[in-house]
């Protein structure tokens, strides 16, 4: 009990500090201010205690100088609406190890009457490329077969995955700054849809009637359950005949716009490949690539402010 209070009231101290470093650097450093990448910092203690309620033992992980190089690279390539919104709105970044999920937006105490967010990661992102983080996350989706017949491959390209996971993080915190879901007190209320969620969404995570479909409400992210990758073929059928961008697009129009704005800016803006293959004995099956799905592409005029300067 004792240990565990010190340990709370020393990393509250750790986040005082640098909170005040930040508000000093606001004044004292515009390099500082200008460029969130350097925001780097401990994880909130709220982080830290939602892990540990959960069991996990998440530490702080301290960047070698080629990581830096890699997260600061990442903040360059962001879409210039989130460069502006970070700048005002980011309050700091962390990286643990031991961490279970890829990254985490929270809030945190608001500076002047403005929103500040932390986003935190998970540091062993930083030695994957697009690819081999997105198959790794594909494939959580679903159960393997016996005969190990089936495969599931996201080809993303050879970037750094904290591009896509930071882009990915980085449009909630523009999403919660803009509104540009609707951000409900109450998970299963009904509200006025947005121009983005409008005829995609009912309630926050639950589709549209016209996309609901039996399977696809097995998926991980709709049930929080993995199906067998026997299923996979007809998974992606499904999925191309809605207007979602991924399976984790699925779990709720937040995750909706991330990861639409994300596979967007991939592949329209960084020039790269992204789509997901099924293959049985090495012989596809069947390829989902979102960008080309007729109903994806009309919501991809909701992007166009991201990109005016």
């Amino acid at each position: 009990m004792m240990r565990k209070s010190a340990l709370t009231w020393a990393v509250s101290v750790v986040i005082m500090l640098f909170f005040t470093a930040f508000t000093s650097a606001q004044t004292l450093d515009s390099t500082y201010l200008n460029d969130p990448s350097q925001r780097i910092s401990m994880a909130p203690v709220s982080v830290f205690n939602r892990f540990h309620e959960a069991g996990m033992k998440p530490v702080n992980h301290p960047l070698t100088p080629t990581e830096r190089e890699k997260v600061t690279h990442a903040f360059t390539l962001l879409p210039p609406l989130h460069e502006r919104i970070l700048k005002r709105h980011l309050h700091s970044i962390s990286f643990l190890d031991n961490m279970p999920n890829t990254a985490l937006t929270s809030p945190v105490e608001s500076v002047g009457g403005l929103k500040m967010f932390n986003i935190t990661f998970r540091a062993d992102l930083l030695e994957e490329n697009i690819s081999a983080w997105a198959t790794w996350k594909e494939n959580t989706c679903f159960t393997p077969a016996a005969d190990s017949s089936y495969q599931i491959r996201v080809e993303g390209g050879n970037l750094d995955a904290i591009i896509y996971v930071l882009m990915h993080e980085a449009t909630h915190v523009v999403d919660a700054v803009m509104d540009i879901t609707p951000h409900p007190a109450e998970r299963n209320a009904v509200v006025e849809p947005t121009p983005f969620t409008k005829n995609s969404w009912r309630k926050m995570n639950v589709p549209a009637e016209l996309y609901l479909d039996s399977l696809l409400e097995q998926t991980r992210f709709r049930s929080g359950k993995a199906v067998s990758i026997r299923l996979a073929p007809e998974v992606y059928r499904k999925l191309a005949q809605t207007p979602y961008p991924s399976l984790y697009a699925m779990a709720a129009w937040f995750e909706d716009i991330a990861e639409l704005a994300t596979i967007y800016h991939l592949t329209a803006r960084l020039n790269q490949p992204f789509y997901v293959v099924v293959t049985k004995d090495k012989v596809e099956l069947v390829r989902f690539e979102p960008m080309k799905n007729v109903l994806v592409k009309p919501r991809l005029e909701q992007l166009a402010t991201f990109y005016a300067r």
